[in-house]
């Protein structure tokens, strides 16, 4: 039986006093009105279709400006104009229509100028960022899909590193179209994630479906300087700006770690309930004096911001569908994300003209008058009216009145609350419990319903019954009950025990049972005779 949940205690100054009543939290204590939280929520949110139902597998910008961004969508390697332009405009030349299988990983040189991509068919090629022409550079070296090209971010301009499915990882000289570093079993399965050092253009790092992440020196080639255990299939990797610390994605977990600390680990952010698909660093505030932050993109739709020097999470955006990838602009206004279904969401910040019109307020000779809107009552007919409060959080001199803890019915405890008894009697005894059995049978006693519970029972229910007092009638703790309960069954039910072999076996098993207990009851009291003359002349 279920049993009651205690009520809560509320001390009071007196017996006869009640408690005083829970005062309402102070407004204004929720996060989401935090300075962060409103650079978050300045970004105007528009969609962007790219014409083809497919996944926007990645997204780059370039580090130079104009900032234009290059997406990969099926076969096409699309640009889009730079963060200045009122909205992000295909260009001219756009898109890349240069690859015969699907394109991937598209990434900016240094300086902007060029653009190389991998292939499905394991070709990488580098092309003019500024004028549509054929590709440059075509390098071989990948004999199957190339998920990962990136080129180093420092200075270096001539060189540029790929990772494929075949496990391999090359480091080319682009001008002369060879490999200076290739390494065929880089790691055990599909390579899916890469980064380049933001200090050194000879440190790169790859991530790998065989959990691991493997820190590689170029100019060392007797094999990889760390490896780290992500504990998942690594879905993405990114060096942190400081070049020390490295974030890496896979599942529904991110980890930090400390790569000049040899590997060890520093945190672990496990905010989203499916696969981490995408990262990229964003910066709060000015692009060139804002305070840094790691944007990680998954499957449930979030965009979550995370502060790696508080570790905490300060922000979180909702979209309507599958995120596999996000990119923050350099100048820090725009923020885009591509979905699984070929539509890229943009998000560009508001400028202080935009924010002050959707405040109410006036521009006048360059200066903002802030008007802002008068706040409506709120009334009963309104659907905010009833949950206003509910985001808010006590202070600490509130009193938290706690919700009664909600009991969890057994299926025997819910058939009684629906009054079934023969139903909740069939029940459990299909379990085999004694002490709950005996206790459904002692409500139904209580209810003046365990006789016709036992009245209704067909063949297979008073089967179970005869069954169970054949094994526990004799039980000394249940004997008494249990006992005057089969005398009632059989007496009541002669008719259809005597009409039925199997019943008839049960009840010939109940007699049986009865007689052994009658004859060890017996003998009991023969010892218990001769006992006691022996215990009365011992106690002379």
């Amino acid at each position: 039986m279920a049993e009651t949940a205690a009520r809560p205690f509320f001390p009071a100054e007196s017996a006869h006093e009640p408690p005083p009543p829970a005062r309402r939290a102070r407004h204004g204590t929720c996060p989401s009105t935090t300075p962060e939280s409103r650079f978050w929520r300045s970004f105007r949110n528009s969609q962007l279709c790219s014409g083809l139902i497919h996944p926007v597998t990645h997204l780059d910008f370039s580090p130079a400006p104009p900032h234009d961004l290059a997406v990969s969508v099926s076969t096409n390697l699309s640009l889009y104009a730079g963060a200045h332009s009122p909205d992000l405009s295909p260009k001219a030349f756009s898109p890349i229509r240069h690859f015969d299988d699907v394109a991937y990983s598209p990434s900016f040189r240094c300086d902007g100028s060029l653009l190389a991509a991998g292939s499905h068919s394991g070709l990488v090629q580098v092309f003019d960022a500024h004028r549509a022409r054929p590709p440059l550079r075509r390098l071989r070296g990948h004999s199957r899909p190339v998920r990962v090209v990136r080129y180093p971010r420092a200075a270096e301009k001539t060189h540029l590193f790929s990772g494929g499915d075949d496990a391999v990882l090359n480091y080319w000289d682009v001008v002369t179209e060879t490999s200076l570093l290739s390494i065929p079993a880089a790691h055990k399965d599909y390579i899916r994630a890469g980064a380049a050092s933001p200090v050194s253009p000879e440190v790169v790092v790859t991530g790998s479906y065989d959990h691991l992440v493997r820190l590689w020196d170029v100019r060392a080639t007797g094999g990889s300087v760390a490896a780290f255990n992500h504990g998942d299939p690594v879905e993405c990797v990114l060096f942190l700006p400081s070049g020390g610390l490295l974030a890496t994605a896979g599942g529904n977990v991110v980890k930090i770690w400390d790569v000049i600390g040899g590997g060890r680990i520093i945190h672990r952010i496990d905010c989203h309930n499916k696969t981490v698909t995408s990262l990229c660093l964003g910066r709060v505030g000015k692009a060139d004096g804002g305070e840094s932050r790691l944007l990680t993109a998954s499957l449930d739709g979030y965009v979550k911001v995370f502060d790696y020097a508080s570790f905490k999470i300060t922000h979180s955006t909702r979209y309507p569908s599958m995120l596999l990838s996000v990119a923050f602009s350099p100048m820090g206004n725009v923020l885009v994300a591509g979905t699984s279904n070929g539509v890229i969401y943009i998000g560009k910040k508001k400028t202080k003209k935009e924010e002050t019109q959707d405040m109410g307020g006036d521009v006048d000779d360059g200066f903002i008058v802030e008007k802002r809107r008068e706040k409506r009552a709120l009334r009963p007919t309104n659907f905010r009216y009833f949950q206003r409060g509910q985001s808010d959080k006590p202070s600490a001199t509130d009193i938290v009145v706690q919700q009664r803890a909600r009991v969890k019915l057994a299926e025997h405890d819910k058939l009684l609350k629906k009054f079934e008894h023969r139903e909740a009697l069939v029940c459990v005894l299909e379990k085999k419990n004694p002490n709950t059995v005996v206790a459904v049978m002692q409500e139904l006693v209580a209810r003046r319903k365990l006789l016709a519970a036992v009245k209704t029972l067909d063949d297979e229910g008073l089967g179970l019954l005869l069954s169970f007092l054949h094994r526990n009638a004799t039980l000394p703790r249940y004997a008494r009950f249990l006992m005057g309960l089969a005398t009632k069954v059989l007496q009541m039910r002669e008719e259809d025990i005597r009409s039925s072999a199997e019943l008839m076996t049960h009840a010939r098993n109940l007699k049986r049972m009865v007689a052994e207990e009658i004859q060890i009851q017996r003998t009991l009291q023969e010892i218990q005779g001769m006992i006691s003359p022996l215990l009365r002349m011992a106690g002379r």
